[in-house]
């Protein structure tokens, strides 16, 4: 069984269990700039609701590509970490150009960000 994870939107989680090519079940969680506080418990729940332990998933697939900065980071740490503590592959929807780099047996998973970090100092300092 696959876990997939999908942060890349500001606004939404979207998380399915699927076998195969097929989903299982599919949720899209409406957040708001929240995912790193609703993304675990959301992925537990959609675990308990289906009777499925958390070793029962063989690998986990990630979006990482477009959207939201630290969204997308979100997803991909989120995923990265899980994947390392359950022992099993992770991948992303987007392939690298590139070889991934290796953490024990499986590869991480690498954000591909579409523009640069909208992340500055702010316009008025706080010392003046």
């Amino acid at each position: 069984m696959t876990l997939y994870i999908n942060t890349a939107s500001y606004d939404q989680i979207i998380i399915a269990l699927r076998e195969g090519n097929k989903d299982l079940v599919k949720k899209t969680i409406k957040v708001h700039n929240d995912q790193a506080e609703k993304l675990m418990p959301a992925i537990e729940a959609l675990l308990k609701a289906r009777k499925i332990k958390l070793n029962a998933l063989k690998k986990i697939v990630v979006a990482n590509r477009g959207g939201s900065f630290t969204s997308l980071r979100i997803g991909v740490i989120s995923a990265n970490a899980l994947a390392y503590a359950l022992n099993i592959p992770v991948e992303g929807e987007e392939k690298p150009l590139k070889k991934n780099k290796k953490f024990g047996r499986y590869s991480l998973v690498e954000p591909i960000y579409d523009r640069e970090p909208n992340i500055g100092l702010p316009k008025k300092s706080l010392l003046a």
